[in-house]
């Protein structure tokens, strides 16, 4: 089973607004928008039902976002598709947290079948995430959430499934990426990335048109394995370096 993202960008601009006072004093706001991106996996549907985005300041206050409700196949937004869910204008400088708030019609489509995910807990408080931004006026930059299918979604082997989100942030200013493509098209394969110094792994699906991509990897050396279905063999390329900002190609692995 892969690991899809769920993806959300957070592009954040500061701008200076300026009051017009006797004292001549500036507010400052901060747009602030959220995008929702995604990475191919094993089933032909994950709709998420999206209700609600939710900030949080690094003072407790709580600011509710304007969003695009409704229901998302995460499967429309893979290789670096994204498609914006809440924007809003914050009067903070300082983002302590985000809430992602799910209703209840959230299903995943195995093989032609539409099951119901429950998801108990994003219904009753909502999924928070951890992000520590500190807002500065005049730049541009993103931040990123990682939703792992491989962990989120849970077969109970009883043809029901559960939705327990497990989402990493992910910088993206801070962070790089690998891609690359393998052959035949259409073949099945898990693509894994393991930094060689903390051993931490990142992983991905190879699409359908035989492509891949592993965002949101700190900077450092790799090892990359990709492992199609038996019987054919995993290839690993040892030493790929990663660089901040950048997109590491690695080209065509042919099976």
């Amino acid at each position: 089973m892969k690991k899809m993202k769920i993806i959300l960008s957070f592009f954040v601009l500061g701008i200076i607004m300026t009051s017009c006072n006797n004292n001549d004093e500036t507010a400052s706001s901060y747009p602030y928008a959220v995008r929702l991106t995604d990475a191919p996996g094993p089933y032909q549907k994950v709709n998420i039902d999206l209700i609600g985005v939710e900030v949080t300041g690094d003072g407790g206050e709580t600011l509710t976002l304007n969003v695009k409700k409704g229901i998302y196949n995460l499967l429309d937004f893979t290789n670096g598709a994204s498609t914006l869910i809440a924007t809003d204008t914050l009067q903070i400088s300082k983002v302590a947290q985000i809430r992602l708030i799910l209703g209840s019609n959230n299903t995943v489509v195995v093989d032609n079948v539409s099951y119901p995910l429950s998801t108990p807990s994003a219904e009753q408080s909502g999924l928070k995430l951890q992000v520590h931004q500190t807002l500065e006026q005049g730049i541009l930059y993103s931040v990123l959430l990682d939703f792992d299918a491989n962990k989120s979604i849970v077969n109970t082997g009883n043809g029901t499934y559960k939705l327990k989100p497990v989402v990493r942030t992910i910088q993206a200013a801070i962070s790089g990426n690998i891609k690359g493509k393998i052959t035949p098209v259409g073949s099945l394969a898990v693509v894994t990335a393991v930094d060689v110094l903390t051993n931490l792994s990142y992983s991905t699906n190879v699409s359908l048109t035989g492509e891949f991509l592993v965002m949101g990897l700190p900077s450092g050396t790799y090892n990359v394995t990709i492992t199609p279905v038996l019987p054919l063999l995993p290839v690993t390329k040892s030493t790929i370096v990663v660089t901040t900002g950048n997109t590491t190609d690695l080209g065509t692995t042919a099976f």
